[in-house]
């Protein structure tokens, strides 16, 4: 809610994330994949259940290797539901799929977030 300084103090609701929140209905997480699995056998896989706009492969930045689950966004929430309620449950490269309706992503903080190390003594000067 923001606040309208033309109405004083009163809250004024803004649907300002409808857009986000109806094109997140059309995306779909997909789990338990096959590290044999490819875009192109997802695409497949949910093209039988209407228009598919984007595949995405999540992959190990440091291996080259799939992580096992990915995205796919299909062209309406409608879609999307019929092919979560054919697919999730279902048989792709010998394992039983995960597909549900995607969550946004968390945020994190900035810069690693974890606690930094320095090498050496701590000091820095020497005492006699």
């Amino acid at each position: 809610m923001i606040l309208n300084p033309m109405f004083g103090n009163s809250l004024w609701k803004v649907p300002v994330c409808r857009t986000v929140k109806h094109h997140m209905s059309n995306k779909l997480f997909v789990g338990n994949l096959s590290f044999d699995t490819t875009e192109n056998d997802l695409n497949d896989a949910f093209a039988a259940h209407g228009t598919v706009m984007e595949t995405n492969l999540l992959m190990d930045r440091e291996t080259g290797r799939p992580r096992g689950f990915g995205f796919i966004t299909m062209n309406s929430a409608e879609e999307a539901q019929k092919a979560i309620a054919a697919l999730n449950g279902s048989q792709l490269g010998g394992r039983a799929l995960t597909v549900n309706v995607a969550k946004p992503r968390e945020e994190r903080p900035a810069g690693g977030g974890g606690r930094r190390e320095y090498g050496g003594s701590g000091g820095g000067r020497d005492r006699y």
